[in-house]
């Protein structure tokens, strides 16, 4: 285990608005939220109109905004806010394959992450619920919008799990000569989605396989992937277990499952694994960068992005123990700076650089893995 829970209360709370037309999905939201010392309800509202006239007498730092409501739709009203006055939106739905395509322009419109309602018909649901709507509300109220950062209070320290518990750690010498394919480890949370796509457009065809673990629910990441298929000159899709890791082609660790690579030889495949949470996410970024750092050792490139937490981080620096070449995403080009931090204060990130320029980076580790001799 990590350290243990923080017990401080911080002197000013993140204060959230709920608009949802459940009178039921409100008040469990708003109980999940107060149980949180560091969270408060500002207020509910049933729809837009109602939370328009709340926004009016009082700005909360973060807004958990359902997608089908009565009188104006969450994305209509989505927009308006981005448009007179941005504030962190999480997108909080019912999710679905055929809704998908809404959440996906949520994205585009400004949302900064995208979770499913909470769930209580078993204990470890409404357990991992609350965690993960506490979570996301936190990261959200640090997302910067362009080069302004929103204040809010410091993340609490919570207890979790590490890599150990999916994947035994590994002396970092069992692996360093290695010849192996190429292989990009990629991972990202609040924000990542709409800078996964910048990232995966800019890249060649040609380039080395690649693996990401990007934190969000169950269901939503196969449309997420099909969407980035429809963009990138590579191929993406929804990692399913056993699938090959080829180049020209990136795979996506599904939603609520652990992803890890296994070597075939010169090559590599996925494995999808169940278990608990890992630096609070289930996908972790630190099972996926452990197991790449083991099975691909110095032929392996690392890129942790913009996300609230530490998840990555010390997975990130195994990597670089084993070989590695590793890149944490800067600071201005975050939406939220805090796995990219977390790295880099560990020493892993061998390089810091803005989003822009990471897709280059894949492509330079490919010229590098093709030298004669390697």
């Amino acid at each position: 285990m990590a350290s243990a829970v923080s017990t401080s209360v911080p002197s000013r709370k993140i204060r959230v608005l709920i608009v949802d037309d459940s009178a039921s999905v409100r008040k469990t939201l708003s109980e999940i939220i107060a149980s949180a010392p560091d969270l408060e309800v500002m207020a509910t509202a049933s729809d837009p109109y109602v939370a328009a006239e709340r926004i009016r007498q009082e700005v909360p730092d973060v807004i958990f905004l359902d997608i089908e409501m009565p009188r104006m739709d969450g994305l209509t009203f989505l927009r308006k806010i981005m448009a007179q006055r941005p504030i962190p939106v999480v997108i909080c739905s019912t999710l679905t394959e055929e809704g998908s395509h809404a959440f996906m322009q949520a994205l585009e419109a400004g949302a900064v992450d995208v979770i499913s309602k909470p769930r209580v018909d078993t204990a470890q649901a409404l357990t991992e619920s609350q965690m993960r709507i506490c979570d996301v509300a936190r990261a959200a109220a640090h997302a910067q919008f362009g080069r302004k950062a929103r204040l809010a209070p410091p993340v609490r320290v919570e207890a979790k799990l590490s890599a150990d518990v999916i994947i035994p750690a590994m002396h970092p010498g069992r692996s360093a000569n290695l010849r192996t394919d190429p292989v990009v480890a990629i991972g990202a949370s609040t924000g990542g989605t709409e800078a996964l796509r910048t990232l995966l457009t800019a890249v060649p065809a040609g380039c080395p396989g690649i693996v990401i673990v990007q934190h969000m629910p169950e269901k939503f990441t196969a449309a997420f992937a099909r969407r980035l298929d429809g963009l990138c000159a590579i191929s993406v899709k929804e990692a399913e277990d056993g699938d090959s890791v080829l180049q020209g082609r990136a795979l996506i660790a599904p939603g609520n499952r652990h992803m890890v690579v296994e070597r075939i030889g010169r090559q590599f495949r996925v494995a999808i694994k169940d278990g608990p949470h890992v630096s609070r996410h289930r996908p972790s970024v630190d099972v996926l960068f452990r197991s790449v750092s083991q099975a691909a050792g110095p032929n392996a490139l690392g890129i942790l992005m913009t996300g609230m937490g530490d998840d990555g981080a010390h997975g990130l620096l195994e990597m670089r123990n084993a070989g590695a070449r590793t890149i944490a995403q800067d600071e201005e080009s975050c939406v939220v700076f805090g796995m990219p931090k977390e790295a880099i204060a560990l020493g892993a990130a061998a390089i810091v650089l803005p989003l822009n320029r990471i897709a280059r980076e894949i492509t330079a580790e490919h010229a590098r893995q093709s030298e004669p001799g390697r």
